[in-house]
């Protein structure tokens, strides 16, 4: 058709101007006041049936991306209902960056140790088997199983030091105990009476690592010791839950370095995740460790209502602020419970609300507080079942 009136012309021109500002807000996100419209890529980061509002769900994600003051945020996969619900990434990482554990590795030592337990090859609450302490006299001998387990077994780990070489932590890791870590913590005297006292320790995490390696092989050969966790670990675990990306770390003599040095995808940390939400089933139903035990490990301790079996939990802490709380037992349900590793690392889990959060970054003790928060805000949007 032939445009002949001037102002029908004038309308043609003017119209695709006109309609521009409206396209370009018909492709944002629909903004709250004083809110930026959302990218497509949070918005695509967030799958349409995430069981919460998607713009809210991509919008609280991207604020653990971008908001100030929360240190770098490298990675974060949410699992609800047992699907993928969202999945993001910081640049320079993707979904086959392989994450350092640092002391998320705890709560896998704390679920091979059940393997042993439930295979009749490791007792809870007789003496722990560590030749070192079975000498005659030795008080260590009192120490169980089920003390090292929620970190109670009294011996002298202090997990920070001022300096910082001088904890016992860096120590075995770094220093004089990095050969045989072990060995280094195992000698290590009693300070207080064994099951009394709750200290956070990587150092007894190790030595349950040692424990597990004496329970699988007879042999003291480093080569022995690792091959015989390993393979443990692979057909037992990581196999049947399809953990392809696992990485754990040995030392020199051949112990698994359990207490900080694993590493995995962000998706193989959801994984782990969802299988303690399932209570040690794996995706087709096959019961990988007994359901008992990992109900055990996010029980509470007598001596730590905030830690279980190399677990974290939502418990409150009488007496104690909920500020000061490793968690959030003020925003979250109490049967949460956490694998928290140094600089920010956590696979978030809840049961009542069907959800695992996993963020991986790196964010300082002032910016790691904020940016819990910042997850609870994320948990906030998924009602308790």
């Amino acid at each position: 058709m032939t445009l002949r009136s001037p102002a029908l012309k004038r309308a043609a021109l003017l119209a695709p101007a006109l309609l521009t500002p409206l396209l370009m807000l018909a492709s944002c996100e629909a903004a709250p006041a004083g809110q930026t419209p959302l990218s497509d890529a949070a918005l695509a980061a967030v799958k349409d049936d995430a069981g919460a509002p998607k713009d809210q769900l991509a919008r609280e994600i991207d604020d653990l991306f971008t908001a100030e003051g929360l240190g770098e945020t490298r990675a974060v996969v949410v699992m609800a209902n047992g699907a993928l619900a969202a999945e993001r990434y910081g640049p320079g990482y993707d979904r086959d960056t392989r994450f350092i554990s640092w002391s998320m590795a705890k709560t896998i030592t704390g679920v091979l140790i059940g393997m042993l337990v439930a295979d009749g090859k490791l007792s809870l609450d007789e003496p722990a088997p560590v030749p070192l302490w079975q000498r005659p006299g030795d008080p260590r001998s009192d120490i169980t199983l089920r003390h090292l387990l929620q970190m109670r077994s009294g011996l002298r780990h202090t997990e920070a030091g001022d300096p910082p070489y001088e904890s016992s932590e860096v120590r075995m890791l770094f220093l004089d105990g990095r050969d045989n870590m072990a060995k280094w913590a195992e000698e290590q005297p009693l300070e207080a009476e064994p099951g009394k006292q709750f200290e956070y320790s990587s150092n007894t995490s190790v030595i349950l690592a040692d424990i597990a390696a004496r329970a699988l092989t007879n042999s003291n050969t480093p080569e022995a010791r690792r091959k015989a966790v390993a393979d443990y670990l692979q057909v037992r675990l990581f196999g049947p839950l399809g953990m392809t990306s696992m990485v754990p770390e040995f030392d020199a003599s051949g112990t698994l370095i359990g207490g900080s040095l694993m590493h995995a995808t962000a998706r193989d940390w959801a994984t782990l995740g969802e299988f303690l939400r399932r209570k040690g089933r794996a995706p087709g139903g096959e019961q990988l460790v007994p359901q008992r035990w990992v109900e055990a490990m996010v029980a509470p301790s007598p001596a730590s209502p905030h830690y279980g079996f190399q677990t974290w939990l939502n418990r409150p802490i009488p007496g104690t602020p909920a500020s000061d709380h490793p968690l959030f037992p003020d925003r979250a349900p109490e049967s949460l419970f956490s694998l928290i590793g140094h600089m920010g690392q956590y696979v978030l889990v809840s049961p009542s609300q069907r959800v695992t959060l996993v963020r991986l970054g790196h964010s300082d003790s002032a910016e790691r507080p904020p940016m819990l928060q910042q997850t609870a805000d994320i948990l906030d949007l998924y009602p308790e079942s």
